[in-house]
């Protein structure tokens, strides 16, 4: 395709890809580990942060149980990662916890992980956004009135680089990712470092006290426990993997296993590395700015973000690597989103595939990816950013829940995946038990979080999730029922038979113009029984010269005038048409309607959408077919980049201008003829007709 031919779509998601461009598309470990590890990682950036705020209503002297917590965090973490490395080798087909739960647990368990994983994408993309955005913020505190601005571009430009395939978003967003982690380290490392010969940093809010909230010995440790809910959101994106095992190259079981480890063991070394240092340098950072005892315009001057300040006690505040980190971090927070634009398609494919949701999801698009799905993501986020003022805070309380009822339910059903394999006698029975004891413990301990994150959260806005993970459920299931009641109605059966006899052709003709004749053309050259003109009156005059113009131009197809004192099109004609089928009994009639065929979006805006209209009042009749019959205007050359000339005889429609519309039928004793010698030719009995 040239470039002069190239629509804005094709400008913004690129040229269509060839179905058997597919396994050209599919990842090497190397590209999937930004793809799918990104929101993973990226968690670290802000898991520490929300540990330590937590924390810090109990009083400066609860950070002394920072690293206990934290401990907690890496020790589940590891626990998922290993869990999820069975559940690769066991499902690769990208199901991952829907498809574990429904084919171990059943269909409402399934659907139940289904919605909590569909839920928790969507948080995933406004999560990763606005913490994105807060970074920014952190490092360009003008920016901090286009918050939401900034929030609901950064979805579009994501959107927008994961519609051009996924191989193309991989290469976008691996060198942020892999920068990303190398800066972090690099800031860890100088921390300790520095720590080491005695000039350890200092964060800009260690010499701020905090205005502490007095707790009874229960409040304690229901703030521990929010504490370690707040770090557990460091395990967003572990299940991103397991769904996107068939994304990867081959061997695709061993190279999805060997990324998860990868992404496992990076994210707990930056975790715990950020809240160590965060830690040493003494960072004091608390949901409202203004419980820091000293603060400055707390209600004005919102503080940074913890990576911020561990990078400006590190580095400096005008250094190069301090601007290299937020960066960065920035950026890697925005692309987290990309793991969401991955994992939300592919599993809204497997749900469509099942017939939980609409076949459109199981659509691959241009680009090879599920488009629809990426759109739907898109448009929900957005959403969920415009709600919450992109506020990481508020937002952040809503996530999470969905994770962990995943977890726990697709750990479960590995369970009872193992145990089936024992009771049925397979082999490696040795390798099963492994396995069964690692999902087990994965399954207790994820159950014991949930319950944790549950009641940490809800009180805090993650009630809402309890909310729509409900409608969602009832939703999956009423569109599961519908398609199944739909596939009992059409599926064929011993009585329900079609015997139609006879064809008539009715050619709708509002004026005496080319798409009326080019439709007659085409409803003669199709050899029908019989034809007619068709022309609903709403205009006397318009009528009365549509009359002469049809004796003028010797068109021999008799025209029929139908009037329409309401001036309405549909109505008349389909109760011509129903009485005349009364009158010839199974008859079929094919109506031709013209149609424009236009180039600019405007365009459309300027035709009646007639056709369009009457032609979904015919859909409703029985017996009848409608022929959309187009007329490619001039400016339909901008379509598909249509810019080859016509061929002889041809005009610019690319149609052959034949004389045939203005030929007479043969005649009628002919055709009555060849309708009786039909007639005579031995048949089935017809049954009785639907």
């Amino acid at each position: 395709m040239t470039t002069e031919g190239k629509s804005p779509k094709r400008w913004f998601i690129g040229d269509p890809l060839p179905s058997q461009r597919l396994e050209g598309q599919l990842l090497p470990k190397h590209l999937a580990l930004p793809i799918f590890a990104s929101d993973a990682l990226s968690s670290v950036a802000y898991a520490p942060q929300e540990l330590m705020m937590i924390l810090l209503i109990g009083g400066l002297a609860f950070l002394s149980l920072a690293p206990w917590v934290a401990a907690a965090v890496v020790v589940l973490l590891i626990t998922v990662v290993a869990s999820y490395r069975q559940l690769v080798k066991a499902y690769p087909s990208g199901g991952g916890d829907y498809e574990v739960a429904h084919k171990n647990l059943g269909e409402k368990a399934g659907l139940v992980v289904a919605s909590a994983l569909l839920v928790d994408y969507v948080l995933t993309v406004a999560v990763s956004v606005a913490s994105g955005v807060d970074n920014i913020i952190s490092a360009i505190p003008s920016l901090s009135p286009w918050r939401v601005e900034l929030a609901v571009l950064f979805v579009a430009i994501i959107a927008a680089v994961n519609l051009r395939g996924v191989r193309e978003s991989s290469k976008a967003f691996a060198i942020p990712t892999y920068l990303f982690i190398a800066s972090i380290a690099l800031m860890i490392v100088t921390a300790f470092i520095r720590t080491m010969g005695g000039d350890a940093p200092v964060a800009e809010s260690a010499g701020f006290a905090v205005h502490a909230e007095s707790l009874t010995q229960a409040a304690m440790v229901l703030l521990l426990l929010r504490a370690f809910s707040s770090g557990c959101s460091a395990l967003t994106g572990v299940e991103a993997v397991a769904n996107g095992v068939p994304a990867f190259r081959m061997p695709k079981i061993t190279n999805a296993r060997v990324t998860l480890a990868m992404m496992g063991g990076i994210a707990i070394v930056l975790f715990a590395g950020l809240t160590t240092v965060a830690l040493i340098s003494r960072v004091h950072y608390a949901e409202n700015p203004c419980d820091l005892i000293g603060w400055a315009d707390c209600a004005t001057h919102p503080q940074r973000s913890l990576v911020a300040q561990i990078a400006a006690a590190t580095f400096g505040n005008n250094s190069i690597l301090f601007f290299l980190v937020q960066a960065s971090t920035a950026i890697v927070l925005l692309l987290a989103a990309n793991t969401a634009f991955n994992g939300f398609p592919l599993l809204g494919s497997v749900l469509a595939k099942d017939g939980y949701a609409p076949k459109s999801l199981n659509t691959r698009g241009d680009r090879l990816v599920f488009s629809n799905g990426m759109i739907v993501l898109a448009l929900a986020a957005t959403a969920l950013l415009v709600v919450y003022q992109a506020s990481l805070t508020q937002l952040i309380q809503l996530y999470i829940i969905g994770v962990f009822v995943s977890f726990t339910l697709g750990q479960t059903g590995m369970v009872k995946h193992w145990i089936s394999l024992l009771r049925s006698g397979a082999q490696d029975r040795g390798g099963i038990i492994r396995s069964l004891c690692i999902n087990a413990f994965g399954a207790a301990l994820t159950a014991v979080v949930l319950i944790v994150v549950t009641i940490t959260k809800f009180t805090h806005g993650a009630y809402l999730v309890f909310i729509i993970m409900p409608i969602l459920f009832m939703l999956m299931l009423g569109v599961n029922r519908y398609y199944r009641d739909v596939e009992k109605e059409i599926e064929v059966d011993p009585t329900t038979t079609f015997g139609s006899q006879g064809d008539h052709a009715i050619v709708l003709v509002s004026k005496m113009q080319k798409p009326a004749l080019k439709a007659l053309d085409y409803a003669i050259a199709a050899r029908h029984d019989s034809i007619e003109a068709v022309h609903v009156s709403i205009d006397e005059e318009a009528t009365r010269r549509l009359k002469e113009q049809w004796v003028e131009q010797n068109i021999h197809v008799p025209l029929t005038i139908l009037e329409s004192p309401y001036r309405d099109f549909g109505e008349p004609l389909i109760k011509y048409i129903k009485q005349r089928r009364q009158e010839h009994g199974s008859e079929v009639i094919t109506v031709y309607l013209p149609q424009y065929i236009v180039g600019h979006w405007w365009e459309t805006l300027l035709h009646n959408h007639r056709a369009r209209r009457i032609r979904q009042q015919l859909m409703l009749v029985h017996g009848v077919t409608v022929a959309l019959v187009p007329w490619l205007l001039d400016s339909s050359s901008l379509i598909y980049g249509r810019r080859s000339r016509p061929l002889p005889g041809q005009d610019r429609r690319g149609e052959p201008m034949r004389p045939v519309a203005r030929r007479p039928l043969e005649p009628a004793s002919k055709a009555a003829a060849r309708a009786a010698k039909a007639a005579a030719k031995p048949k089935t009995p017809a049954r009785a007709k639907r």
